[in-house]
């Protein structure tokens, strides 16, 4: 296995990266967004206010989205296994 082997596996890791993260990233951002309106709007400004619905939000769709992402994972693993063996 050679350095020009490595860089579709680098591509394929960080493709999958991204689409793993992408996700999670957007429901923090939108329930971040909605809940500083929502502080915007009433006039309170508490720390906890925030993070607690977005640490739940996030562990929930960690929950959900967990078969995509051992799938993604899987078929990453399965890729570098393949090229490890056949290089």
């Amino acid at each position: 296995m050679d350095v020009s082997s490595l860089n579709p596996i680098g591509q394929a890791a960080i493709q999958t990266l991204v689409s793993i993260v992408t996700p999670i990233l957007l429901i923090a951002l939108v329930v971040g967004v909605c809940m500083s309106f929502l502080q915007a709007l009433t006039h309170i400004q508490e720390g906890a206010l925030t993070f607690i619905p977005k640490m739940l939000s996030v562990f929930i769709g960690l929950i959900i989205m967990a078969p995509y992402i051992l799938k993604k994972l899987t078929i990453l693993t399965d890729h570098i296994v393949h090229a490890i063996i056949t290089k």
